[in-house]
């Protein structure tokens, strides 16, 4: 495959974030300041829809579910189902499925289109 436009660039405001389909996949996109930036658009622990109350904080998107952290430049897990508010409860939580990496897309904005790279293999 390669860049797909996912949305116009003018539909995603800075600090926003969107749930999108792009060839099959559900995709979330967000703009941090200048950078566009696309992952795969449900959490990996309880696959809850990160743009949807998900937060973006240093770099990162926190679900709003269980508080489960993923960077966004790589993906990379930070904290698996803290749920602060219940320690207990969020440690029990957390063993319903295994740590796993947020699947990082790239992205850009050309010509007025937020494109999204997917791979054929994906």
């Amino acid at each position: 495959m390669g860049w797909e436009n996912a949305l116009k660039s003018s539909r995603l405001k800075p600090g926003k974030k969107k749930m999108v389909t792009v060839k099959g996949k559900l995709v979330m996109l967000a703009r941090v300041g200048d950078e566009v930036m696309a992952t795969e658009a449900l959490c990996r622990h309880m696959r809850w829809p990160l743009a949807y109350g998900g937060k973006i904080k240093d770099g990162c998107i926190r679900c709003p579910l269980h508080q489960t952290t993923h960077r966004l430049d790589d993906g990379g897990l930070v904290e698996w189902s803290p749920f602060p508010l219940l320690p207990a409860y969020g440690k029990l939580v957390g063993k319903f499925s295994r740590p796993k990496d947020l699947k990082i897309y790239p992205a850009r904005d050309l010509d007025g289109q937020i494109q999204v790279h997917i791979e054929s293999q994906d």
